[in-house]
Formats: C-alpha cells, sequence, structure tokens
C-alpha cells in the first residue's frame, strides 16, 4: 500500500506544477527562449551611489543592491534587447525574475527562474505576461495598470517593484530619458 501512496503523491505533484504552468527552467534556457537567435553577452554591473538614487527615485521603490546581472541580446550587429536578474523576498522567502526588455527598453517578457515560496503563491503565466509592452510610468503598479493575483498579493506586490526596478536601473544605466526610445 506504500507504494501506491508514494506514485499518488508523486502524480499529485507533477498535477500541482503542469497545471500552475510553473517549470523552473535556467536563465540560459530562459534567454534563448525570449531572443531566440540572438547572442548573449553577460555583463555585471557595479552601481554607483548617484545611479542607485536614480534608480530607486524612478522606481519608487529602493535598489538595494548596487551590483546587476545585464544580459545583452545582439543580432546582426545590434543590441535587441536586455534582461535583468532581480532577486528579492515575497513573504520569507526568495524569488528571482529574470526581467526581459526589448530594443526600447519596455517589458518583453518575465521568467521566474527561482520561487522558494509555497507554489500556491507562484502568480499563473497569464499573470506575468500582462507586464508585457509595459514602459515605466505611474500605471506599473498593482490595481493601476496591473491587475492583483488573488491570493497571491505579496507575490504580485514584489513582482511589481521588481519589474519597476528594473525598468529604472536601465534608464538610468542606458542614459534613456522618459518617454525616449532607445535604437
Amino acid at each position: 500500500m506504500t507504494w501506491r501512496k508514494t506514485w499518488a503523491f508523486a502524480f499529485g505533484l507533477v498535477l500541482v506544477f503542469s497545471v500552475s504552468g510553473f517549470s523552473q527552467v535556467s536563465r540560459e534556457e530562459a534567454l534563448a527562449r525570449v531572443y531566440p537567435g540572438a547572442a548573449i553577452r553577460a555583463e555585471r554591473l557595479f552601481l554607483r551611489n548617484d545611479q542607485m538614487a536614480a534608480a530607486s527615485a524612478l522606481a519608487g521603490t529602493e535598489v538595494e543592491t548596487a551590483l546587476v546581472a545585464l544580459y545583452s541580446a545582439v543580432a546582426d550587429g545590434r543590441v535587441v534587447g536586455r534582461a535583468y536578474v532581480d532577486t528579492h523576498v515575497v513573504r520569507t522567502k526568495r524569488e528571482s525574475l529574470l526581467i526581459c526588455l526589448d530594443e526600447k527598453g519596455d517589458v518583453k517578457r518575465i521568467e521566474v527562474t527561482a520561487f522558494l515560496e509555497p507554489p500556491e503563491y507562484l502568480g499563473p503565466p497569464a499573470w506575468y505576461a500582462q507586464f508585457s509592452g509595459k514602459p515605466l510610468n505611474d500605471d506599473l503598479n498593482l490595481n493601476r495598470g496591473i491587475r492583483p493575483i488573488a491570493g497571491a498579493t505579496l507575490t504580485g506586490a514584489a513582482t511589481a517593484r521588481a519589474v519597476r526596478r528594473v525598468l529604472a536601473i536601465d534608464r538610468v544605466v542606458t542614459g534613456a530619458t522618459a518617454g525616449e526610445r532607445r535604437p
């Protein structure tokens, strides 16, 4: 009877993760999926104090670390997108998001690369998809241009703050101004 319980438990886990749509992918897999055919250049940036302050002011939330993981996607000799890793605490445990931007600096896609909270606190893929095409503005907040997640309010708030941080850091690092589109 024990093997039946073991198989039932294993099947239940597979079902929960397949229904939720969550499967952890490596950064490399996620980058290849978001920027197909592009060469990926990984960089580690250290923000100066003035850059951290500027990004925090733009984001409306504190940029807590000067270390930034940046991935530039290059195709046909030009940058077609940039992606940043933002790792933060949701409730009591960490989540890592790979926030991918298009060449203009707007959100292209969000990939969850690590989620240590219970799976029921993870947003569904369709929820993360609503960030696609969004620039950094006042509407990029929960209950404004971003719908909240029932039962996962802290995840929603943490994700919105992470996206705002990344867009602000990108603007500061690339030297773009509000409304400016980069080639």
